[in-house]
């Protein structure tokens, strides 16, 4: 696998940020659970993060928090300079419909729908019209390496493709910030190491700032920054 490349040092805007985050809640019995403690993070354009930490780390509670999907207990949290803390439900909602994708270890792809459906389902729910959701389906297709697939049913493809779709789901909107839980957990060695090489390129080529968490050492590799969570506390490296 090739090195890789590190983001260019001009790229000063932040994609998402999170600063002396905090996440604290009452486990079953009453006792007080410390998830995240002081947690500071910075996403750039074009850089893979690979996010490692053993499970019950505290890696989803992260993932949630970036995404406006659960609130700190204490900190601050940004996407493209939008401070979450002062939005409701449906702006973040909104944010997350424009600005980030997420992916999962597994594709949830409905099997006899096509790629090309699948990859329209988010869009069809954000209001876009038919043209445009289709002229953007086709691209995120494209740009995974599926195009060709575009018309064969969830059920005819194989696991990677099926996770490429995925991708190209989370793609499709052209998001800046893209998370990925675990997205290579469900794929054999040599699948998953194309698959990381795509998120690689595509964070990249296009741009965007990727938060992979992962047990997967293929993508610790192929990381630009690799973070680790352990007891609620990040270190990087």
């Amino acid at each position: 696998m090739s090195q890789p490349h590190a983001v260019p040092e001009t790229s000063t805007e932040t994609i998402a940020e999170a600063r002396a985050v905090t996440r604290d809640f009452r486990a079953g019995g009453g006792a007080m659970v410390h998830a995240l403690r002081g947690v500071s993070l910075r996403i750039l354009p074009g850089e893979l993060v690979a996010l490692r930490g053993r499970s019950g780390a505290g890696k989803t509670t992260l993932i949630n928090i970036l995404t406006g999907l659960d609130n700190p207990t204490h900190g601050e949290v940004s996407i493209l300079g939008h401070a979450l803390a002062g939005m409701g439900e449906a702006a973040r909602a909104v944010l997350r419909r424009q600005s980030v994708g997420m992916m999962f270890q597994n594709a949830h792809l409905f099997p006899l729908l096509t790629a090309q459906e699948n990859v329209e389902i988010p869009l069809r729910l954000a209001g876009a019209p038919a043209r445009a959701r289709t002229e953007q389906a086709r691209q995120a297709l494209e740009l995974v390496g599926l195009g060709p697939r575009a018309h064969h049913r969830g059920l005819e493809l194989s696991g990677g493709e099926q996770q490429r779709v995925a991708l190209a789901r989370a793609l499709a909107h052209a998001p800046r910030f893209v998370v990925a839980d675990e997205p290579t957990g469900n794929l054999d060695t040599m699948t998953g190491r194309a698959v990381v090489e795509l998120l690689r390129e595509v964070a990249h080529t296009q741009r965007m700032g990727f938060l992979v968490a992962t047990h997967d050492a293929t993508i610790v590799a192929a990381a630009d920054r690799i973070l680790q969570l352990h007891d609620g506390l990040l270190t990087e490296g």
